[in-house]
């Protein structure tokens, strides 16, 4: 198995560095390099919650710009705003178990840098959660605000 073939099978390049040990240190850690090494699962509830974000500020956008009808968008925009972070928060877990499964099947003690790669793709989950939640929240207060401005006239 080649190094590059086991950091896509989701090991958040701890079996890289035991094989390579310069694997940990050799290119800078971003935050797309941290998506591309994620595991499917933590891929998916990524895409999911910026798909559901740009969804969540479409369907505010074009809330406000449809003048008095008040039709639909409002319960999507309830549910980002309560499950957006929750999702943050369950990929950061599946990660945290990841990484703990990895570290309890180490036969060597696992040096910081291999580690990093893991604690920023959590960390990256709970900010897109978070970034998601408070489109959710705005995109709710902005379109309750303006179907109550719609009752209030009637």
């Amino acid at each position: 198995m080649t190094p590059s073939s086991l950091r896509r099978t989701g090991l958040i390049g701890l079996a890289a560095t035991f094989t390579l040990p310069a694997a940990a240190s050799a290119a800078p850690l971003t935050v797309v390099g941290v998506f591309q090494d994620a595991t499917l699962p933590i891929k998916a509830i990524a895409l999911g919650l910026i798909l559901a974000s740009a969804a969540a500020a479409v369907l505010c956008a074009s809330k406000l710009a449809s003048g008095p009808r008040l039709s639909g968008g409002s319960a999507f925009l309830s549910g980002l705003r309560m499950g957006g972070p929750l999702a943050g928060l369950a990929g950061a877990a599946l990660t945290g178990l990841i990484m703990s499964l990895n570290l309890a099947n180490a036969a060597q003690p696992v040096p910081a840098a291999a580690l990093a790669p893991g604690f920023a793709e959590a960390i990256m989950l709970i900010l897109m959660g978070l970034l998601a939640g408070m489109v959710g929240v705005v995109a709710h207060w902005a379109v309750e605000a303006r179907i109550d401005r719609a009752v209030l006239r009637a």
